[in-house]
């Protein structure tokens, strides 16, 4: 199953915002593609002013046992840039698949 790991960071001045803002896009995301999982995570120090954050993406296995597609991957991508404005720097992408279960 193919799964998206995002990373970025957020300058810790707009960690309050940039939670909302993300939280609201993976809503969205959810609302459009059922079966997607999301999650939201941080570093839990920050480093020179900055934390690090990562999204996760997967599909529930029952909707789509290939998880995460080409596709809704450029769709993530397109709605972060229209939604996340909090970040500073680039998102990084990373695509793991399971080795075993």
């Amino acid at each position: 199953m193919r799964e998206l790991y995002v990373y970025y960071r957020v300058p810790e001045r707009d960690e309050v915002a940039a939670e909302a803002e993300a939280t609201q896009f993976q809503s969205v995301l959810r609302a459009k593609t059922p079966g997607l999982l999301t999650r939201l995570l941080r570093r839990p120090v920050a480093s020179d002013g900055l934390s690090t954050w990562m999204e996760v993406y997967a599909m529930d296995a029952e909707v789509e046992p290939a998880g995460v597609s080409t596709s809704l991957q450029a769709d993530i991508e397109r709605e972060a840039a229209l939604h996340l404005t909090r970040i500073e720097g680039p998102r990084h992408v990373e695509i793991f698949v399971a080795c075993a279960s």
